[in-house]
């Protein structure tokens, strides 16, 4: 049984890869060498096989050429209509391999990131929601902050991006405070198996912000992980772990934001509840009055 129920990649859509423990096993089995041997052979007979297919095509075209000015007897214009073609050629690249290709492509990461949004609606329903709430609390009240963040049903997508560019780039002044900081650390540690899961999700990596998030939260894991005890630590490192948390916090603060966007645009359902759940709104209630 995984955290998700059944199966975390049964839960995520059905586009998870290979998964963390699968990949282990397939480290242990195969070296190094042998898995840099296997791929080179793969590179090879690919391109011996585009080779052949190649010589293939140009002499399938040569044969047509061939019969036709052998039934017609028209060298000149059979010459005249290929040099027609081939002046075509770049024309034809320029308008499918540059243009709609880029184009198929955009539209192809875009579909891709609109399903990626529910992982991303996984972790912040896990983790991310309960981790904004943890890191809030080691900034001194700021009412700025606060206001910033009481998102509205009358927001626009426009306001959501501004916001998330500020706060990406906003100035944060962590305070720390022990007995919050262990309760942090606790935190993820306890939910490092999660956030595990969620990178066996290869297409991930299409999505930088999100990618760079986690990323973030994995470091600040590791590096409260590292200290057995985090009680008499020296001024340093306290700083040290502050821009740690710091990184985190304006990261998951932004991808948060674009997040909302997403469900304002697209699931306005799920939208009202996040305005009822807000964490930064003393008064918020999921309960409707």
């Amino acid at each position: 049984m995984g955290l998700f129920g059944p199966s975390p990649l049964w839960f995520t859509g059905g586009f998870l890869g290979i998964g963390y423990r699968d990949l282990q096993r397939g480290m242990n089995v195969f070296t190094e060498e042998k898995i840099s041997l296997l791929y080179k052979n793969r590179i090879m007979k690919r391109i011996r096989r585009l080779l052949f297919l190649g010589i293939g095509f140009l002499g399938l075209s040569a044969l047509f050429y061939l019969t036709q000015i052998r039934i017609f007897h028209t060298p000149r214009d059979t010459f005249f209509y290929l040099l027609q073609d081939l002046a075509f050629v770049p024309i034809q690249v320029l308008l499918v391999t540059l243009i709609i290709n880029q184009l198929l492509t955009v539209r192809e990461k875009q579909a891709l990131l609109k399903k990626l949004n529910m992982v991303i609606g996984v972790f912040f329903g896990e983790v991310g929601a309960l981790l904004l709430k943890r890191l809030y609390a080691f900034l001194p009240d700021d009412e700025t902050i606060k206001k910033r963040l009481l998102f509205k049903h009358e927001w626009t997508g426009q306001h959501f991006m501004s916001q998330s560019k500020i706060f990406k780039e906003f100035n944060y002044h962590i305070e720390i405070k022990m007995e919050l900081l262990e309760e942090l650390k606790a935190f993820l540690l306890d939910k490092r198996v999660f956030l595990l899961r969620l990178l066996e999700n290869p297409n991930l990596l299409e999505h930088d912000s999100f990618t760079d998030l986690l990323w973030a939260v994995f470091h600040l894991t590791d590096e409260l992980a590292c200290r057995e005890t985090l009680i008499g630590l020296p001024a340093n490192d306290l700083a040290h772990l502050a821009v740690d948390m710091k990184r985190a916090l304006a990261l998951l603060i932004s991808e948060w934001l674009v997040y909302l966007k997403h469900l304002k645009e697209d699931y306005p359902y799920l939208f009202s509840l996040e305005v009822r759940k807000n964490p930064f709104d003393p008064d918020a209630s999921p309960i409707i009055r």
